[in-house]
């Protein structure tokens, strides 16, 4: 069950689910040997203890260690981080955090690109969202 998980995730915790996220499960040891500056091992299990509290991990005992598993999609992850990051940074406003995105990302994007995006936005205000 889903305790809180629209809190805000710190630094390591998003790195930590991102090791979970691509492996599919992970264990303490796997996520200490992707994360090379995680201080030690208790630390690293403590930070998934509290991603298990916070509903977004979960783990099944598999011999003498536990395996973690996400609870939480990466999409509805990603959403509720990009959610929080509008709240801290743009005063809850998509307008500027849309604004902003499109400001640094111009350069970078492809006819293709910026086509997908103006059919996104025109789906989006057809549906009324």
């Amino acid at each position: 069950m889903v305790k809180k998980s629209n809190e805000y995730l710190s630094r390591r915790e998003r790195q930590i689910m991102d090791v979970v996220y691509r492996r599919k499960k992970a264990t303490v040891s796997d996520v200490c040997d992707d994360l090379d500056d995680i201080p030690n091992y208790t630390a690293a299990r403590v930070l998934m203890h509290l991603l298990e509290d916070k509903g977004l991990l979960r783990h099944e005992r598999q011999g003498q260690r536990y395996v973690y598993y996400p609870t939480v999609s990466p999409r509805k992850a990603r959403k509720s981080e990009l959610k929080h990051v509008m709240r801290t940074f743009f005063d809850g406003s998509p307008r500027e955090l849309m604004a902003d995105l499109i400001d640094i990302s111009q350069k970078e994007m492809s006819e293709d690109e910026w086509s997908e995006i103006y059919r996104i936005i025109d789906d989006a205000r057809k549906q009324g969202r």
